[in-house]
């Protein structure tokens, strides 16, 4: 079955997420300080970004994005809340998850990786890599775990 051009499996069903964020704002280092109690994913201003974020579940597993100079996974991330209003918005239309860290990615893996596998061209990022929230399917999960050196890829 297909709706608007996607497969069934759309994405209400998506359980895997990619977080994006420049190292010199807010790094894999300071989300890893956090503990599990996380932290919120302000200051999304993207509707698309924030729409993605409303379909969030406690327990959805993303990769933590280290963008602009790095451009590359570093770590997985899960959600610990979903969305709320984001506490650094004061007009209401803002909102959030909180993510809280799981496992640092043994090699990261950079953006260059991914855009020479196959199997990930139709990956988000390899074609919209300015969406700062985006959807992750199960497949570029899995590959881009392995190629991270996960053997066992943490299951949402």
């Amino acid at each position: 079955m297909e709706m608007d051009g996607q497969q069934s499996e759309g994405l209400s069903s998506v359980a895997y997420w990619l977080f994006k964020s420049e190292p010199g704002d807010w790094s894999w280092e300071e989300q890893k300080a956090q503990g599990a109690k996380g932290e919120e994913w302000s200051r999304v201003r993207n509707y698309q970004a924030r729409n993605f974020m409303r379909e969030m579940k406690v327990g959805d597993l993303g990769f933590f994005y280290h963008s602009v100079k790095e451009k590359r996974v570093v770590g997985i991330v899960k959600v610990c809340a979903e969305a709320h209003q984001d506490s650094e918005d004061d007009t209401g239309t803002w909102e959030c998850v909180d993510v809280a860290a799981v496992c640092d990615m043994p090699e990261p893996v950079h953006l260059d990786q991914i855009k020479a596998e196959p199997k990930l061209e139709k990956m988000v990022l390899v074609n919209n890599s300015r969406l700062s929230v985006q959807p992750v399917s199960d497949q570029e999960w899995k590959i881009v775990c392995r190629m991270g050196g996960l053997k066992e890829p943490p299951k949402a």
